[in-house]
């Protein structure tokens, strides 16, 4: 799903993340891709097992490492996190350690409240194949772990990064649940709607559609809410007026042909 705009500002900082033992240069970039979508710049690297700088991570990344502040690789978990106040492991499975357990949203909410104090957060994140060792996770004031289907759980490094970073996103965003796309064209003033409303009616009135009187009123309500509801543009509540009259018009067309085709009284010869 393409959605690069380069003349908009781009949202930048966030905790840490902190991709411990990474083995393909190709993940980590996914992971740097997800992170840049959810405006996360920091990134750092312990002893990932292709070195860096990484052509595939590059290549992965689609552009993300160049918005990325530049990455820190470092030999052990501990260094990596040395100068964070706040750490967050994530793990898919159990552990044998007595560790407060949160979901991507707790945390995001708890590293949001700590970024407004002043203090600075991150997420640790497994190697691909074995995910974090219990030496890693015990540096981390508490696990993360996504509620999925307990059967199957298993996230890629990519993923893992993207839902977690996303939680960060969404606990910092104001976008509406649901809004409409704005086409620049003007609502229909009522004058308008109220003009199309009538043309509708007058056309279902001669297409008998109002098969029983007394249901008239109410059904011509409801087609004014659906129509007040809609909200049309100009544009719209034009071609609507076309519509009507379109189908007005072809099934007078088919009624005069059918009473040429079928003269009244009589058989054709």
């Amino acid at each position: 799903m393409s959605g690069t705009d380069r003349s908009v500002t781009p949202i930048l900082g966030g905790p840490a993340v902190v991709l411990v033992a990474p083995q393909l240069g190709e993940n980590i970039g996914f992971a740097a891709r997800a992170m840049v979508n959810c405006g996360l710049t920091d990134l750092r690297l312990v002893r990932p097992r292709d070195g860096w700088p990484s052509p595939q991570a590059e290549a992965a990344a689609a552009g993300a490492l160049d918005v990325l502040a530049p990455v820190r690789v470092h030999e052990t978990t501990g260094e990596a996190v040395a100068d964070l106040s706040r750490v967050y492991a994530t793990t898919a499975r159990r552990r044998d350690l007595d560790q407060v357990v949160v979901t991507p949203g707790q945390a995001a909410a708890e590293m949001r409240a700590l970024g407004a104090d002043g203090g600075d957060a991150g997420v640790l994140f497994g190697a691909e194949r074995s995910g974090l060792h219990n030496d890693d996770m015990a540096l981390a004031d508490a696990a993360i772990t996504v509620p999925l289907n307990p059967a199957f759980s298993s996230l890629n490094l990519g993923q893992a990064v993207l839902v977690v970073a996303y939680e960060w996103f969404r606990s910092g965003d104001d976008t509406p649940a649901r809004t409409r796309t704005d086409t620049g064209e003007p609502q229909a003033p009522k004058e308008a709607v109220l003009r199309l409303m009538h043309h509708l009616e007058q056309a279902l009135d001669r297409a008998t559609f109002f098969k029983v009187p007394a249901n008239r009123p109410a059904m011509v309500r409801a087609l004014r809410v659906w129509l007040t509801r809609s909200a049309p543009t100009e544009q719209e509540a034009r071609t609507l007026h076309g519509v009507v009259t379109a189908l007005s018009g072809h099934r007078l067309d088919g009624e005069r042909r059918g009473q040429r085709r079928l003269p009244q009284g009589g058989d054709s010869d």
